[in-house]
């Protein structure tokens, strides 16, 4: 048998063979049969862009956590695995539940209540046009270069699979997708990532299994890489003292302020590829349980995609050098190349096929909300018929995926995905969230705060990246380490920017701000609880403060 690096050399191709292209296949049926069953429900542009608000919560729950659960969080994870270790484990307990619980408990009153159908509607009703205008053309921006990284991620696996180039691959899955979601809107959407969610566990459970067996157990692999890469490599927090080394290149305060608060709670509270799953809910109760029940399996996924990468990093010791042929974003078909036989490989390639279209799904049918709602339908055809936007909103669609196939070239720059998005985020969300939170919770915010302080903070972080970090003004270790410290740089100059513009222009009228800024209600939009909705397993409170307790507890065994 060929060594890693001899097989590396000779190019990563999947040995698959007919039962594993019929795996797929069946599985492609599968999902178009639910675009076009979903099609009969959609008869307004509220069915094609929220599901006319009418999905159970264990359906949105799911769908919250498929929609993350993209080609880029299994493969970029599973990088960021062999790359930094086991510190990758800060995106789910810190970097993801906490938010999470935030956005059930605490945001999704204000969203659902006001009846907004996006995140940036939101910024209307409490600031004004300017800041709408603006928080709709910069999300519309990101989704696009987000689902272009999906289309990357699945052109890395159509690659090793059938062989075709890279750009093939890109082309062919982007109008794949577009076929399911102008044929069902977002309920195909949902309904097919609850279907995703499960058989990319299927596709994920064998790698580990199959791999832990491979390089010992998990003893042996644990082993191998505390004689490869010390300690640290192993800890969630070694080496993570001020002015210490470590793997990731980012002390404790950067890791808990930049990934704990600021770029979490950025993407989870108002990315609307997330937010737009708990919209769709039938209730607020559902809605607010949505990212809750969510939590719970996210907590856990951790493990799916962290151990590949450090088996990878066992089996290609210079994984992600010119050495080994290898970058970190091959670990997972690296490993299904060497790992999985036939028919086992079939459902491994499914669940990644899956989890790129859940990815892309997400970020496409909340681009084509936002730009069919929040800029068309406000500033340049307003007062038209429902059916004129429910017919350019499938439109609006075709472009956004076409756009997405320009934005995967991007992406392939980057040697590591997660990497690149994580810049996207410290760019586009945590301005916003700061914005939002202010917004939020503090009344006497100006109307012109909203725009001035989205401006400065995106703005400060791109400075931060672009030009402290990229030309060596300030010596960060890592890509990682400087996407938290840009983080960081635009809450804190959006935050600062809005306080000032503040004193200096008028308040929004008080009246206006009912239902929109915390400790504040507006009349008419409380609703009583659905039957069984008071059922004290479906308390929100207990289901969040439960995610936040097992999530820290999950920390004790790798703090050590």
């Amino acid at each position: 048998m060929l060594s890693p690096t001899q097989t590396l050399a000779a190019g990563l191709r999947l040995p698959t063979n007919g039962l594993d292209y019929a795996i797929l296949a069946i599985y492609f049926a599968v999902v178009l049969g639910i675009g076009f069953a979903a099609r009969r429900s959609v008869r307004t542009s509220l069915d094609f862009f929220l599901s006319g608000r009418s999905l159970p919560a264990w359906v949105t729950g799911l769908a919250f956590v498929a929609a993350n659960l993209g080609a880029t969080e299994i493969l970029g994870m599973a990088a960021t695995g062999a790359q930094y270790g086991v510190a990758v484990v800060h995106w789910y307990w810190i970097g993801a539940i906490p938010a999470m619980v935030f956005l059930g408990l605490v945001m999704m009153p204000f969203y659902y209540r006001s009846k907004v159908r996006s995140v940036p509607e939101f910024l209307l009703q409490r600031f004004d046009k300017s800041a709408h205008l603006l928080s709709s053309i910069l999300f519309a921006f990101a989704a696009i270069l987000i689902a272009g990284v999906n289309l990357y991620a699945l052109s890395i696996v159509v690659e090793a699979l059938l062989g075709w180039p890279q750009w093939v691959a890109i082309v062919v899955a982007g109008l794949f997708v577009l076929a399911y979601i102008t044929i069902g809107g977002l309920s195909s959407a949902i309904y097919n990532e609850v279907l995703q969610f499960f058989v990319i566990l299927a596709a994920l459970i064998p790698i580990c299994v199959i791999g832990l067996k491979r390089v010992g157990g998990w003893g042996g692999m644990t082993d191998s890489l505390e004689s490869a890469h010390g300690h640290n490599f192993l800890s969630a927090w070694g080496g993570t003292g001020i002015g210490e080394a470590n793997p990731l290149g980012a002390n404790w305060l950067t890791i808990i302020l930049g990934l704990g608060f600021v770029l979490s709670f950025g993407y989870w509270t108002t990315n609307f590829a997330e937010v737009q799953r708990a919209l769709s809910a039938k209730n607020l109760s559902a809605a607010q349980r949505t990212p809750l029940i969510a939590a719970f399996p996210k907590m856990f996924i951790v493990f799916l995609v962290m151990i590949p990468g450090l088996i990878a990093a066992v089996l290609v010791p210079k994984i992600g050098t010119a050495g080994s042929g290898l970058t970190y974003n091959d670990a997972i078909p690296y490993l299904m190349q060497e790992l999985l036989p036939n028919g086992v490989l079939g459902i491994a390639v499914t669940g990644l096929l899956a989890a790129f279209m859940a990815g892309m799904a997400a970020n496409v049918s909340s681009f084509n909300t936002v730009f069919t709602y929040d800029i068309w339908a406000k500033y340049v055809k307003t007062d038209k018929p429902d059916a004129y936007y429910l017919k350019f909103g499938r439109l609006i669609t075709a472009v956004g995926v076409l756009a997405s196939i320009g934005t995967a070239f991007i992406a392939s720059s980057f040697s590591n995905i997660m990497g690149y998005l994580q810049t996207l985020f410290s760019f586009f969300n945590v301005p916003m969230f700061v914005v939002f939170i202010i917004g939020m919770f503090w009344k006497r915010a100006s109307m012109k705060s909203g725009v001035w302080g989205l401006l400065a903070g995106t703005t400060a972080a791109m400075v931060n990246y672009f030009v402290i970090y990229k030309q060596g003004v300030i010596d960060i270790p890592t890509d990682q380490g400087a996407n938290f410290v840009s983080a960081i740089v635009g809450f804190v100059a959006g935050a600062v920017v809005m306080v000032v513009v503040t004193l200096f222009t008028a308040p929004k009228p008080e009246a206006e701000l009912a239902g929109l800024v915390y400790g504040t209600t507006a009349p008419g939009l409380e609703e009583p609880p659905a039957e069984g909705d008071d059922a004290w397993y479906r308390k929100p409170a207990l289901l969040g403060w439960g995610a936040i307790a097992l999530a820290a507890l999950c920390y004790v065994p790798y703090s050590l």
